[in-house]
């Protein structure tokens, strides 16, 4: 009988922030899968838990993954860590999750720390519709086309970066959304030196500029304005028209002025100057 997936969320910056679940789960595993045993090795330490650690990130994910399916197959028990957050989100733990699925390895998710929902729950910014983007890519015309693809968003957008490429994302930002578009910038969360700057995209850039970032950072960006279509009352349409006959041109000319002035569609200014007396 195959064994589980179980995905374990690790602190984002607080070691308080495992839960008893967490630990009970990484200590019942047969072994633990982790983006960087180093990293997950001192958290063990500091647990006080000893396991069997085998790694798993984006440059091994394809070997590795089939050798953990296998194990999962055979009848072990296999805890999914991160370096931070939960994992498979944002993460290489997603191309797993999808081998597990397809292999019909039952995979558990353990609630618990995640970097995108603390940040949007604290940013000001808000929280009944959202969507989580990830990293933009470092690739300027996949970042742009990601970018442009979003610029009609209405939902509020969650982003994740580096310090040392944060001033040209808020830059490339900016430049997509607007200088005056909302955005919270969540900085070592659950750390001692946690943050939150509510700004503008353009006094970002300034500050940043100024000052350069330290740490981790979460962009939670306002979504687009909803758009609205001003609907021009047909007796101004008709109004127009009349006045437009008046001053000397045809019920034609008059007809596509009128419509281009008012940016409505000829063919319904036109029915409304079927109304208008000759």
């Amino acid at each position: 009988m195959p064994g589980t997936l179980y995905l374990v969320p690790t602190p984002i910056g607080n070691l308080g922030d495992i839960s008893v679940r967490c630990r009970e789960t990484l200590e019942n595993a047969d072994f633990i899968a982790a983006e960087d045993t180093r990293v997950t090795l001192k958290l063990l330490n500091h647990l006080g838990i000893k396991k069997s650690l085998v790694s798993y990130y984006e440059h091994n994910k394809a070997f590795k993954g089939e050798k953990i399916v296998d194990r999962i197959l055979a009848g072990e028990t296999c805890a999914l860590v991160s370096d931070a957050g939960s994992p498979a989100i944002s993460d290489p733990g997603e191309d797993l999750v999808k081998q597990c699925a397809e292999a019909g390895i039952t995979v558990c998710a353990i609630p618990g720390p995640c970097a995108a929902i603390t940040a949007l729950s604290i940013s000001g910014q808000a929280t009944g519709r959202f969507c989580f983007e990830g990293f933009l890519s470092t690739a300027k015309k996949s970042r742009r086309e990601h970018l442009d693809s979003l610029k009609k968003e209405q939902r509020t957008m969650i982003f994740y970066e580096a310090p040392h490429k944060l001033l040209n994302t808020l830059e490339d930002l900016r430049d997509a959304f607007g200088a005056d578009r909302s955005i919270s910038l969540c900085r070592e969360l659950t750390k001692l030196h946690e943050e939150v700057v509510l700004t503008t995209l353009g006094e970002a850039v300034q500050r940043y500029t100024e000052t350069p970032p330290k740490g981790e950072f979460v962009l939670v960006i306002a979504g687009a304005p909803q758009e609205t279509t001003e609907v021009v009352p047909e007796a101004d349409a008709a109004a127009r028209v009349a006045q437009l006959i008046e001053a000397g041109l045809s019920r034609k000319d008059a007809v596509k002025q009128a419509a281009q002035e008012l940016n409505l569609p000829k063919n319904t200014v036109y029915e409304i100057a079927l109304k208008i007396p000759e």
